[in-house]
């Protein structure tokens, strides 16, 4: 019988992960690591060292022309216009009812030449929705998530070992990046990340990414080595002690960046009058929805929480107060750096406060958590 089933992609990075013994897993439509080995020896290396990160299935959209950046302020909750090149910044995609499409990193590489970096699930959704919100303004969209590679390369000795390969790149501040000549090609490298780790993230042409890499980490995974690759399992875990929400867990189309903690990407006096510069930018989707949720306060809120006891809570676990149910979970996991449960849950803003005694459900038994600080470590 012939299969139907849709044939997973594969990054650049494939044969690295089968040499390096990955377990590969789909993962929005790619074929992608979830270990090596072990996800909390993984998780613990990247804190104390180095961790190699595939990322290759992120979207990665160019936007050019004479309309790129008036567009990018019309569907972005943040400010593209007065960007510097080299600069980077975080943003979210909203529809009209405030919710969020995604999540998105945007690099100013020109003043009409901008890249987005976007959720590997996402991707699709938003080509989809570019194309239906693009009206009259001029420009190019290319879609070069599968002609170029993205990895990350997080970790305490990261930075201390790119600086004997150059100079420039350890000096970038925190969402900036450079464009350097490896040879025939060229590769964006920028000081951004998503485990609460130094470290940079590098794009670069598919064809070339493996021999590249092999330059740059020659005996990665090896005894000695500063770098080792890291799966999908312990880039969750990091990137959940380090606080950062991921789409699908703490973000979605029914939940609003405001709720989400996320207040610091988004302008919401984008484009009014009397604002600064309010002459070249326009309104962007979800504003006025976004404002007036501002406005009467938002009903739930996205907190940090400790748990008792050593089993993980799960997305969709029930969170109570004084037995009454209240909200649920996003994420959870055992903090392998800390050594306690940790978790992400949303609740009424009533219930944010530091310190507030809760109660997660699991199958009916209700464990004692408290509100806690995220992110819940430091670096």
């Amino acid at each position: 019988m012939t299969s139907t089933a849709p044939s997973l992609a594969r990054t650049p990075f494939y044969d690295l992960h089968v040499d390096h013994k990955g377990r590969m897993v789909e993962y929005a439509g790619w074929e992608l690591p979830i270990t090596y080995g072990s996800i909390i020896d993984e998780h613990k290396f990247t804190r104390a060292s180095g961790g190699f990160f595939d990322v290759s299935h992120m979207g990665r959209l160019r936007f050019s022309g004479r309309h790129a950046r008036r567009f990018l302020d019309f569907v972005c909750t943040r400010q593209i216009f007065g960007m510097e090149k080299g600069q980077i910044r975080y943003s979210l995609i909203c529809n009209e009812r405030g919710g969020c499409r995604d999540d998105v990193l945007v690099y100013c590489i020109d003043d009409d030449e901008y890249l987005m970096v976007c959720n590997a699930a996402n991707r699709e959704k938003l080509l989809g929705h570019f194309a239906e919100v693009r009206g009259d303004m001029t420009f190019k969209l290319a879609d070069e998530t599968k002609t170029t590679a993205m990895c990350a390369i997080q970790g305490p000795k990261v930075i201390e070992l790119i600086s004997k390969l150059s100079r420039e790149v350890p000096s970038l501040k925190r969402y900036r990046f450079t464009v350097k000549n490896l040879m025939i090609i060229k590769v964006l490298v920028s000081r951004t990340g998503y485990t609460g780790e130094d470290g940079v993230e590098v794009i670069l042409p598919s064809s070339m990414a493996r021999l590249a890499l092999g330059m740059v980490l020659k005996d990665m995974g090896g005894e000695s080595s500063v770098i080792k690759p890291v799966g999908l399992g312990a880039r969750d875990t990091l990137r959940l002690e380090a606080g950062m929400p991921l789409y699908g867990h703490e973000m979605d189309e029914d939940t609003d960046p405001i709720s989400a903690g996320l207040s610091f990407g988004v302008k919401l006096d984008k484009g009014m009058a009397g604002t600064e510069d309010d002459a070249h930018i326009g309104h962007f989707i979800g504003q006025e929805a976004l404002r007036a949720i501002v406005a009467r306060g938002p009903q739930k809120q996205l907190v940090g929480l400790h748990i008792e006891g050593r089993r993980a809570a799960r997305q969709g676990a029930r969170v109570c107060s004084s037995g009454v149910e209240v909200g649920a979970v996003t994420s959870g996991c055992l903090s392998p750096t800390l050594d306690r449960v940790i978790a992400m849950a949303y609740v009424p803003p009533t219930l944010a406060a530091i310190g507030t005694p809760l109660e997660v459900s699991f199958n009916g038994a209700k464990t004692p958590a408290v509100v806690t600080a995220m992110p819940f470590i430091r670096k």
